[in-house]
């Protein structure tokens, strides 16, 4: 295994890549300890009352609806101790946008956007739910994407130029 290190002022963010021409064991092996040590878990109560540890890569969406806080993942509902100001703090950095005062979309997750005539923009993920921008937020949520536009952009320069991989 070969490890290198690329300190540049472009990066603003840790960047870990792992690369093989095969995906074998160790390869999988390598991911799942970098997952288990970085990403953040959550844990909820189900709709039957068992407690479960859940992924926030699982999660469609985090929304407040009379004065609890719920995860949708799939087909599943949860509900959690955590406020919505918690989990956008804890899972900004998640790839999680705050788009209403009672709603945080996994991004990852979002189908499409159809931009409304009222200023809003509707939210469909890939599992079908829909939902809606705040007005306030919609040209935070535009800002995001194009900008995450420019760093995919940016990413595949590096790919291209041979950037340094771990």
């Amino acid at each position: 295994m070969r490890i290198r290190t690329n300190i540049q002022e472009r990066y603003t963010e840790t960047e870990l890549h792992v690369c093989k021409n095969v995906q074998d064991d160790e390869v999988l092996r390598i991911v799942g300890e970098l997952h288990a040590m970085y990403d953040p878990t959550i844990t909820g109560t189900d709709e039957v009352g068992n407690r479960t540890v859940i992924s926030p890569g699982d999660i469609i969406t985090f929304y407040a609806e009379k004065q609890k806080v719920y995860a949708l993942g799939g087909e599943k509902k949860y509900t959690l101790a955590k406020t919505l100001t918690e989990l956008e703090r804890e899972l900004s950095s998640c790839g999680f946008f705050r788009i209403s005062k009672s709603e945080l979309v996994n991004l990852r997750k979002i189908r499409s956007l159809d931009l409304g005539v009222t200023g809003t923009i509707r939210v469909i993920m890939k599992n079908g739910y829909e939902t809606y921008t705040s007005r306030r937020n919609v040209s935070k949520l535009k800002d995001l994407l194009l900008n995450d536009k420019e760093t995919t952009a940016d990413r595949k320069d590096s790919r291209e130029k041979g950037g340094a991989k771990v």
